[in-house]
């Protein structure tokens, strides 16, 4: 299935988590929207997010940005950002831009939950 429109799903859990799911290309384009959903959710006191990328074929610097600047306002809340399920072109990005190592891409979700 292609998807063509930029969707992000959000799902709140208890203890102040979100996750969120991105689905479609996060890009300059799009990447607002991830930033906004990102802003709400911390706003709505959830400091903790995570953000599946399973629907995400593809990301660029200003996806990578958008990461990095919800990373910021997480942490800045007294919560954190991880990522799980990134599709091969998104690990290929952060493992080329060394953002891998602050990013760590999970492989499930359980996982990325497992030591929260």
């Amino acid at each position: 299935m292609m998807i063509t429109e930029v969707q992000v799903e959000v799902d709140h859990r208890a203890g102040g988590l979100a996750v969120l799911s991105f689905f479609g290309r996060l890009n300059m384009a799009s990447a607002s929207r991830l930033k906004t959903a990102i802003g709400d959710a911390v706003d709505a006191g959830s400091a903790k997010i995570l953000i599946d990328l399973a629907g995400t074929s593809f990301i660029d610097s200003s996806g990578l940005g958008t990461l990095i600047a919800g990373l910021k306002r997480t942490r800045q809340a007294g919560g954190d950002l991880r990522i799980a399920r990134a599709t091969d072109q998104a690990v290929a990005v952060l493992c080329l831009t060394n953002l891998d190592r602050i990013l760590r891409p999970y492989l499930s979700i359980g996982a990325a939950l497992s030591d929260w």
